[in-house]
């Protein structure tokens, strides 16, 4: 009996939804571009233009657009996950970096590192709403779970500063190493882990207390010590396990979230800088910004299984539908 044509066209379109459900933004600070990759055969699906020195990405709750923060045109560029295109432009505040969202897609706060402030911009007004004095060279931005405390970082001050957003007043200060970049809440929200470059350790704060529990030290066997500089922390779902990329050691370090012991480095490209986790939670990507390049990590073999070529500098990863 022949195949019904009409359901070999139907499963053809199954087939190709299913290739596509996946898309990876890479920005890329020296080309000005977003590099967009297939998530099913990492293959270059479109480079898009987007403002001067691309650096943080990140995709919005209901994963339809994906924010850039063109931190020399000093504005967020907005991304239609659909169409690829820039649908739209958001103020920032001068010289951002990093940022985060709250949960229910409402607000942005934004790292502006030449005015030692944090932006709290109002998506839907499409305007700043807030600036919260913080430290000297604000860097990192890192959200709750619960979208009731965003968590800043100074790189000069050597601070993690917690803001919250019902509010937007600073409601506490925490001295950590030299010259801090990523604040990452373990999913449960129960502590916030901060990255020192300089310092090379990881901090983790309690959430509640604002106390320090440990400092996580990074040891990569043949470099010396000041090459493992800790950048962006990423956490698996359920909170077991962290992935923090170590910068020009070219190294992640996978993290026991609960002994705090580093369990593995694994080899990826040169100067590693920020990475995002498939949808699915099984391959974390990495931008490596001196290699031009992103690795692809199978998480349960914590092996590298990819290497993929992308723009000049890649800087930030971002994944959606």
């Amino acid at each position: 009996m022949p195949f019904p044509m009409k359901l070999f066209a139907l499963l053809i379109i199954v087939m190709a939804h299913t290739a596509s459900a996946e898309q990876i933004f890479v920005s890329n600070e020296k080309d000005n571009t977003v590099t967009v990759l297939d998530g099913q055969s990492l293959m270059i699906v479109k480079t898009v233009k987007v403002g001067q020195r691309p650096r943080g990405v990140l995709t919005t709750p209901d994963g339809k657009s994906v924010y850039i923060l063109a931190s020399d045109s000093d504005r967020i560029d907005v991304l239609d996950v659909a169409s690829l295109a820039i649908i739209g432009k958001l103020p920032s505040g001068p010289d951002p970096e990093r940022f985060a969202v709250t949960p229910d897609g409402k607000t942005l706060y934004i790292a502006n590192e030449n005015d030692n402030k944090v932006s709290a911009v109002d998506i839907a007004a499409g305007k700043i709403v807030a600036e919260i004095p913080v430290g000297i060279e604000p860097e990192g931005m890192g959200m709750s779970p619960d979208g009731k405390t965003v968590v800043d970082t100074t790189e000069t001050t050597g601070m993690a500063h917690f803001i919250d957003t019902a509010t937007n007043k600073l409601v506490a200060n925490v001295l950590v190493d030299s010259r801090p970049r990523v604040a990452s809440w373990t999913p449960d929200g129960a502590q916030v882990w901060v990255s020192a470059e300089v310092g090379g350790t990881v901090s983790v704060i309690d959430a509640a207390t604002r106390k320090i529990l440990t400092k996580i030290k990074f040891d990569v066997p043949g470099l010396t010590s000041g090459k493992a500089q800790p950048v962006d922390i990423e956490f698996t779902k359920d909170g077991k396990t962290a992935f923090v990329a170590l910068g020009p050691a070219n190294r992640i370090a996978v993290i026991d979230a609960k002994s705090y012991e580093v369990e593995k480095y694994i080899l990826v490209g040169q100067r590693v800088w920020n990475m995002g986790f498939s949808l699915d939670g099984k391959h974390l990507y990495t931008a490596n910004g001196v290699s031009n390049d992103m690795t692809v990590i199978d998480v349960d073999d914590l092996k590298p299984t990819k290497s993929v070529p992308v723009g000049r500098s890649p800087w930030g990863v971002a994944v959606a539908p």
